[in-house]
């Protein structure tokens, strides 16, 4: 397989890792919040934007890519910050499978 090339001046992003913890709430249910994992520094790309409108409303989905270097924590389900705007990360790969770095394909949340 061929090795890709990203430059690790590009992962000049800081962005803050974070993982969804689920706690009982004593009546049956629960109640998630999401607790740092990890400061890293990525670089941020936005791959594509789309707009609908339905039930009334406008539904807005933006993705983006998010490269970093490796970390064996960094899983779907997880999000990253980045001054306030949350991306939820739907997929994790390592592109070349060298263990160097890792390609997200995220979702920002709330836009």
């Amino acid at each position: 397989m061929r090795r890709l090339f990203i430059d690790p001046g590009q992962l000049r992003s800081e962005l803050v890792l974070q993982e969804a913890v689920t706690n009982e709430d004593g009546a049956g249910g629960h109640t998630e919040t999401w607790e740092e994992v990890a400061t890293v520094f990525a670089q941020v790309e936005p791959v594509s934007a789309q707009s609908a409108f339905g039930a009334g409303q406008a539904h807005e989905r933006v993705t983006h890519r998010v490269i970093l270097r490796f970390r064996g924590d960094v899983r779907s389900g997880m999000r990253f910050l980045k001054k306030g705007r949350a991306l939820r990360i739907i997929n994790v790969h390592d592109a070349d499978e060298t263990g160097r770095y890792l390609i997200c394909r995220v979702r920002e949340e709330g836009r």
